[in-house]
């Protein structure tokens, strides 16, 4: 009998992954499909397009995480950055 401490859970093993990846494609294509069927009025013309919001929302996303990442470099602090304080004391 295994022990149930070394059974991977559900969401590492590589078949719920797979799973899990075909959902998530199939829900956005539903997504993106279904503006063929309910008509987008947008304000500015481009936003109606099909396919504009999940282009929309992946590209802002991207351009977040990068934001997010360049933000951190900048403010980043050395690991012995608060010890240094309590070694002068």
């Amino acid at each position: 009998m295994t022990d149930p401490k070394q059974q991977d859970a559900w969401l590492v093993r590589p078949s719920s992954i797979r799973i899990l990846w075909r959902f998530f494609w199939m829900i956005l294509t539903l997504t993106v499909l279904a503006q063929l069927v309910i008509k987008i009025k947008g304000s500015f013309g481009f936003d109606s397009w099909i396919g504009f919001g999940a282009v929309f929302g992946f590209i802002s996303c991207l351009l977040m995480v990068l934001f997010a990442k360049a933000l951190g470099m900048f403010l980043k602090r050395d690991q012995e950055y608060y010890l240094k304080d309590l070694k002068d004391d």
